[in-house]
């Protein structure tokens, strides 16, 4: 994950008209001139989020993070990538135009990591509509388009619909991936065939098809069914899932411990930095999404775990009691 600015250049303006004439060419809606079109990509704003020092995202994410969002309501509402507001005690959005407006975080969904802002006043742009990720089939062309209006849409294409597994406890089981890469991927706008969004950039990968590197986008459809939610208590109303506190990276079939998040209960329980993640109540593991799916299936959160770790060439299980995400986070600053 990255919750920095982006600094790699925009390309050409030749770059660009080409993006434009391929998503007038593959779209349903091709009678839009490439002005409608331009008209169309303002909706698609910078986001800047200001976080506390203290906060438990600040050490990895950094306290100053930025990207993009896609404005979706004439209310200002803004939907882009969670981690970019994650624990933020303030944040802006600027359009295309330049215009500046305070925004409040309205929630984040920790399962999809799709977020909410609301700007503090209407932000004078025509929302972009909200479409569908389900066709976007491999070889399917699309625009990526970051903040910075028609010079900041590139052209790319659907390499891959896969499950992606994150070591910070997280699992996307329709993940988009795109490729060639866009240099300013975070919270950027996934436009589909006929227009709409379809998704929100998260990542740059190395391997979003065999060796090639990309992006990687949450669909757009992940965000309608904790919406209502996200409006109104800032976050899902299902049970959380246990959540560990702990990174993962798998190595040749084995999950080796990266990072103890501090005074998360993989901490507390006494997991280390460099332990093997071998078992979760008895049930071996090898690959993320699988340790997932298992530790999942054990209950929601405040159920206790059993990791079957080794360390140093010595089999240990230790027990670990789980919680909710969301209250190990610093929120109360946001909602």
């Amino acid at each position: 994950m990255s919750g920095g600015e982006n600094v790699v250049p925009y390309p050409s303006r030749a770059m660009v008209a080409a993006a434009l004439l391929m998503f007038s060419a593959a779209s349903a809606v091709a009678a839009e001139s490439e002005g409608e079109l331009a008209h169309r990509l303002e909706a698609v704003v910078r986001v800047h989020a200001d976080i506390p020092v203290d906060a438990r995202t600040a050490e990895y994410l950094g306290t100053q993070r930025g990207g993009a969002g896609v404005v979706i309501d004439d209310a200002g509402l803004v939907v882009t990538i969670g981690y970019l507001i994650t624990e933020a005690m303030g944040a802006e959005v600027t359009t295309g135009s330049g215009r500046i407006s305070r925004a409040d975080v309205v929630g984040v969904d920790i399962a999809s990591g799709l977020g909410l802002l609301r700007a503090a006043e209407p932000l004078a742009v025509k929302p972009m509509p909200i479409g569908t990720a389900t066709a976007l089939a491999e070889k399917t062309p699309v625009v990526v388009a970051g903040s910075g209006g028609p010079e900041a849409a590139l052209p790319a294409v659907v390499v891959s619909r896969r499950s992606f597994a994150g070591y910070w406890e997280y699992l996307l089981e329709d993940a988009i991936f795109t490729a060639p890469p866009h240099p300013a991927w975070s919270g950027a706008a996934l436009l589909g065939p006929d227009g709409k969004l379809a998704g929100i950039g998260s990542l740059v990968v190395s391997d979003a098809k065999a060796d090639l590197p990309g992006n990687m986008f949450v669909p757009i459809d992940r965000l309608q069914p904790v919406m209502g939610d996200l409006l109104t208590l800032g976050r899902p109303s299902t049970p959380p899932r246990p959540w560990l506190g702990v990174n993962l990276r798998g190595l040749d079939g084995k999950l080796v411990v990266s990072r103890v998040a501090p005074e998360g209960p993989s901490d507390k329980a006494g997991v280390h930095h460099g332990d093997r993640v071998t078992a979760i109540d008895g049930a071996p593991v090898h690959e993320l999404a699988d340790f997932y799916h298992t530790l999942w299936r054990q209950g929601d959160a405040g159920v206790t775990v059993r990791l079957g770790v080794t360390r140093q060439g010595e089999e240990r299980e230790i027990e670990v009691k789980t919680i909710d995400r969301y209250r190990y986070l610093k929120l109360d600053t946001t909602y």
